[in-house]
């Protein structure tokens, strides 16, 4: 067994080349081998959001506070709420992020393969944020 202790983690700013605007990262999990399983705890500040991005084992998303918005590739714009899980399946391009007037945290869950769990890719505009 291990516990990981409240605040004894450090928190880390949401690097610019994947983010639009303010977000704070704070990991909860990374577990041991031979498990594959990877959490944080992400917030976004009014306005922020992930850029593009997929996950080769997909991604769930726990709503835990504020309200956000979520979207698959060729879909609309989703909102969620705390409490709300999202699930995003396999190679599936999304994004997420907060409301423009609300801030929003999740904690995301996510396998690695081949020792990743994310594909970064383009940000997300300013036209496909505000539809």
């Amino acid at each position: 067994m291990e516990i990981k202790k409240a605040g004894t983690q450090p928190s880390g700013k949401g690097p610019a080349e994947w983010f639009t605007g303010t977000v704070r990262v704070d990991p909860l999990f990374t577990a041991p081998e031979p498990a594959f399983v990877v959490g944080a705890s992400v917030t976004f500040e009014p306005a922020a959001r992930t850029a593009w991005h997929t996950h080769p084992l997909g991604q769930v998303l726990v709503v835990t506070a504020g309200a956000g918005w979520a979207q698959q590739e060729g879909g609309p714009v989703e909102q969620i709420f705390p409490g709300d899980v999202v699930w995003f399946a396999p190679n599936e391009k999304h994004w997420h992020g907060a409301t423009p007037t609300t801030s929003m945290t999740h904690i995301a869950i996510q396998e690695k393969k081949d020792g990743k769990v994310v594909e970064w890719l383009e940000q997300v505009s300013e036209q496909q944020y505000s539809r």
